[in-house]
């Protein structure tokens, strides 16, 4: 990519102001508390360490922490990302199964969305990673190309894992070509979370479940113009309403091969980020600002929708026991579909919300297996986690929690169903290169700009279609 002189030095002076505004954002108190994420609704994705960032990373891998002795059948370790809630739901599904299977002594790792993909890296750097890892559908493929990931369907065929009567669509997302290296432990897909309330207060009536960008757009401005908030707080500069934006087209970010962006279109993009502009010039939206000073990879509770300073929120379906939980019983809050493209296609998916997969590094994955399957097929345990990663797979877990769903569980189950039946294709896991796309070029070279009004939108979009297409272009 060429950069002109003018470009730098307004990056230059960007990269001073935001300095400059996190130490004013220190000197004024106590910055935010950053409790542990579920991968985040901005999926405002701190993304695992780029390349040129690895080489400190294995230096320090090392001395990380033991890994647990080589052949030790009754060692297993797990580690996963999420909100406090479902460390605690995690922690004791664990401590049932170490009770039924005495001599299975597992310790664990959780963390927010940030620091787990730090971590790993720094794991897989040194040769220690977990047997047990939670996995996410955009960085799937880049950990099997690193040749990371056990493939799993021996486990599978043996019945180790018993996968008999769940469909197949809710498996075939944890495949790379063809083989199995994932376990779903959960469907979902994104949502905009409306507080009920507040659109009763505005005199504003809630959109349909297949609404367009341009109503989301000025339902955002009626909102904060009734009532003095934000429209719509986290989740436009995220990278998913990238790709969702495109599904809404009939395309998606990236080509089926991950050689190449999945687009020819740089307008859609174009329009999308001039929609953002307008929305956050008129204060209708969370500015890039605050959201950055205050709002970056905070949990739920602290979320400007769980506050009352927004009536909108961009989420994971399974996220919204988290937010329910944190607002309160009393809060009122309906799930919808993404906005649409006018005359266009769905732009939800079904996605796996997340994997269980077994590393090629863990000392014990045989047991890992076992962990697994009881994970998602004992009907005890999901009583427990209670659908807090999504829609259980199996449709005789499914059938078991109906009775005990509180209303926030019941809304993410009926909410799935509703995307079951509208939805566009999913479409294959991000490339390896994702992770760094989001890194070094989605924010700090888009978004962040575009925002601070360093660039336009058109120049945004060529950035992004140039940078990305170099990545691209030199993954195995």
């Amino acid at each position: 990519m060429i950069y002109n002189p003018s470009r730098k030095s307004l990056i230059v002076l960007f990269s001073l102001f935001v300095a400059l505004s996190v130490v004013i954002t220190g000197c004024g108190g106590a910055a935010p508390a950053a409790p542990a994420n579920d991968e985040p609704a901005e999926e405002e994705a701190a993304e695992a360490p780029a390349a040129a960032e690895e080489e400190a990373v294995e230096e320090e891998a090392a001395a990380e922490e033991p890994a647990a002795a080589e052949g030790d059948a009754s060692a297993l370790r797990i580690a996963w990302w999420g909100s406090q809630d479902r460390h605690d739901r995690t922690i004791k599904v664990i401590e049932m199964y170490e009770a039924e299977n005495p001599g299975v002594d597992v310790t664990f790792e959780f963390s927010g969305w940030e620091d787990y993909w730090t971590k790993m890296t720094t794991q897989a750097a040194g040769n220690n990673l977990s047997d047990v890892m939670q996995q996410d559908y955009a960085r799937l493929e880049e950990w099997v190309s690193r040749d990371l990931m056990l493939p799993l369907d021996d486990y599978v065929e043996s019945g180790v894992i018993d996968l008999s009567g769940i469909p197949d669509a809710s498996i075939d997302g944890g495949r790379i070509d063809g083989t199995l290296y994932g376990i779903n432990l959960g469907n979902n897909s994104q949502m905009v979370v409306l507080d009920v309330d507040a659109f009763e207060k505005a005199g504003i009536d809630l959109p349909e479940q297949d609404w367009t960008w341009e109503e989301f757009e000025e339902i955002a401005m009626k909102l904060h113009e009734e009532l003095d908030i934000w429209g719509i707080g986290l989740g436009l500069t995220n990278e998913q309403l990238w790709k969702s934006l495109y599904l809404g087209h009939g395309e998606w970010a990236y080509s089926d091969d991950g050689t190449t962006l999945g687009y020819a279109d740089d307008q859609i993009f174009v329009d999308y980020l001039s929609m953002l502009l307008r929305l956050q010039d008129a204060g209708a939206m969370l500015s890039r600002q605050d959201e950055l000073a205050q709002y970056m990879g905070v949990g739920p509770e602290n979320d400007p929708i769980v506050g009352g300073d927004a009536a909108m929120a961009i989420y994971w379906s399974n996220q919204i026991t988290a937010i329910q939980n944190a607002a309160g019983e009393d809060r009122n809050f309906a799930l919808i579909h993404l906005p649409r493209p006018e005359g266009g296609s769905a732009s939800n998916y079904l996605k796996p919300s997340m994997f269980f997969s077994i590393t090629k590094q863990g000392s014990n994955p045989d047991e890992a297996a076992k962990f697994i399957n009881y994970f998602i097929n004992d009907a005890a345990a999901n009583e427990v986690l209670l659908a807090e990663r999504g829609v259980p797979v199996s449709p005789e877990i499914q059938e078991a929690l109906e009775p005990l769903l509180g209303a926030p569980q019941q809304a993410a189950f009926d909410f799935v169903k509703r995307v079951e039946e509208d939805n566009s294709p999913i479409r294959p896991p991000d490339p390896a290169g994702h992770a760094d796309i989001v890194a070094n070029v989605w924010h700090p070279e888009v978004i962040d700009p575009v925002m601070f009004g360093l660039i336009t939108p058109e120049e945004a979009a060529t950035v992004l279609r140039d940078m990305s297409t170099e990545i691209l272009s030199r993954q195995p």
